[in-house]
């Protein structure tokens, strides 16, 4: 059974149409590039998979269920903007996840912490945005879920702190489990993943293997993916 099956999907803001017919499948164990420019559709999808909106037609199915409940307690979500309750310190946080994620992992959360040197006690209004950002990202990591889904996760940082991002990543989601990575920085990423989806004004246009892609191509995912959308 896939992971994700996603059957006609449309969705639509104030007439437009932003997704257009989309049928997807998402296996387990597999780190997935959602790729496309600015505008593409993929944070309407991503919050599609995350039962934040409703299709207007066609349907997701999360392990053969529609998604909802069940879902999003297997599903761990980065959104792209930072939605960390600021008033709070660390240790608050942490523990609001402990009892809201039946998955949190404490002892996971405090380790990741530790690596950044970051005092527990420390209020979040006090940290740089890009700590904002890396905390965020060890809460959904610090998860047991069998799909990770994080949209622009290194978009609007620097690339030290992408390094730091995609090494968390690759090492804190657990074994069997699947990742949606949605960016436009291909360059970045690209090293990591095992499969890649290409979308377009609302189209998925590719989806492919990322080594079978690279030797069909004779080139890089992001090589292939600028000639594909040359503007």
């Amino acid at each position: 059974m896939d992971l994700i099956e996603i059957k006609d999907l449309n969705k639509s803001f104030d007439g437009k149409k932003i997704l257009k017919d989309i049928n997807l499948t998402i296996s387990k164990g597999r780190i997935i590039g959602l790729l496309g420019k600015n505008g593409a559709g993929k944070t309407t999808l991503i919050k599609l998979i995350n039962d934040l909106l409703t299709p207007d037609s066609g349907e997701i199915l999360f392990k053969g269920k529609k998604i909802g409940v069940y879902s999003k307690e297997h599903i761990s979500y980065l959104p792209e903007r930072t939605y960390l309750d600021k008033s709070m310190s660390i240790d608050e946080i942490i523990n609001y996840f402990e009892e809201f994620y039946k998955d949190f992992s404490k002892d996971k959360a405090y380790k990741l912490l530790k690596s950044l040197n970051l005092d527990k006690d420390a209020k979040i209004s006090k940290m740089s945005k890009g700590m904002q950002e890396k905390l965020q990202l060890i809460l959904v990591m610090s998860r047991s879920a069998d799909l990770y889904v994080l949209d622009e996760p290194i978009g609007g940082v620097d690339p030290a702190t992408r390094d730091y991002i995609l090494d968390t990543i690759l090492s804190n989601f657990k074994e069997g489990a699947s990742i949606i990575i949605s960016t436009h920085l291909i360059n970045d990423i690209e090293r990591i993943l095992d499969d890649v989806i290409f979308i377009d004004k609302g189209k998925i246009v590719l989806t492919s293997s990322a080594d079978d892609l690279r030797k069909k191509e004779k080139a890089s995912i992001d090589d292939i993916f600028r000639r594909m959308f040359k503007c």
